[in-house]
């Protein structure tokens, strides 16, 4: 046995003093890392044909929606046929072209609704609407799908901001307003990204013809660092159909957003059943429009918050 012991040592001696050891781990390794880099290079290359390929699409789509908006946006600044001349058009005419500029902001706002604030565009519509030549019925028919085109977007855009933030709803009986001459609803505490702040919201008037609501926001935030006093914002406002939230929005500390949204404006020959629902958001910053950029402070603040956590 001592003999069979001695000679297996010689011979791994040998094996070892031979070279043939270290090739053979050369040889190992080299098939190892060859395997490796090649199986990197094959995903750095399918990363860069994803990467090449998503940025062509995005620069087709950039092309596509860049000759949509000015194409949508020339139409509705060109003189041709404009509302001062409807007088002169047969109301057939004119139902023609109500339905073209109503088409067009259809087009407008399902593509540009988070970023471009459309505002101006749904009253001036809404104005040439009113204005026009056409009978009551067709007024109604068009005014009822402007408001249907805002409903959907603020009910897309909600559904957004309701993911990343809190809300709340409240129903203003019309008739309380006429007595009371101000309606306070009741508070509410919303918190977002563990910041909490107190909304109460006070309804000061109603415009039933522009179909809107003007209220007062009051906004206060009571801090637990360094025993810093109570932050406290208000703001005075009209709020209507064609107010988006991504838009038209309340600017907070801390990079955080508020909008108040008109959901439903019920008027009724007696003033006792008219009702307005409203909805009151708070939301992350970072999910307003593309247009609302936070300050170079509030990024930093966010950064060196995240970083300690």
């Amino acid at each position: 046995m001592g003999d069979e012991k001695k000679s297996k040592g010689r011979w791994w001696e040998v094996f070892i003093s031979s070279g043939l050891f270290t090739g053979i781990a050369i040889a190992f390794v080299g098939y190892i890392t060859s395997g490796s880099l090649e199986k990197w290079k094959t995903n750095e290359t399918r990363t860069q044909l994803y990467a090449e390929l998503m940025g062509k699409r995005e620069e087709a789509e950039s092309a596509l929606r860049k000759d949509m908006f000015t194409s949508i946006i020339g139409s509705f600044l060109s003189t041709e046929k404009a509302s001062g001349n409807q007088k002169s058009l047969s109301e057939k005419q004119v139902l023609a072209w109500l339905e073209e500029k109503v088409l067009n902001l259809e087009l407008l706002v399902s593509n540009f609704h988070e970023s471009l604030n459309l505002k101006p565009l749904f009253i001036y519509l809404k104005k040439i609407i009113n204005d026009s030549n056409v009978n009551g019925r067709a007024k109604t028919e068009y005014v009822d799908r402007l408001n249907k085109i805002a409903k959907e977007i603020t009910r897309k855009q909600m559904l957004v901001l309701e993911g990343a933030g809190d809300s709340f709803s409240r129903v203003t009986v019309l008739k309380r307003l006429s007595q009371d001459e101000r309606i306070k609803l009741q508070e509410e505490a919303l918190e977002v990204n563990g910041i909490t702040r107190i909304f109460r919201i006070v309804v000061l008037e109603i415009h039933n013809d522009a179909q809107e609501i003007k209220v007062r926001l009051e906004v206060i935030r009571k801090s637990c660092l360094d025993e810093e006093e109570d932050t406290y914002t208000a703001a005075e406002f009209s709020v209507g159909f064609f107010d988006f939230p991504m838009i038209d929005n309340i600017r907070l500390s801390h990079d955080q957003r508020c909008s108040i949204v008109l959901d439903n404006f019920y008027e009724s020959p007696e003033l006792s059943d008219s009702t307005a629902n409203i909805t009151l958001i708070a939301f992350p910053g970072s999910h307003a429009s593309l247009k609302e950029k936070p300050y170079y402070e509030e990024i930093v603040h966010n950064l060196l918050n995240a970083s300690k956590s």
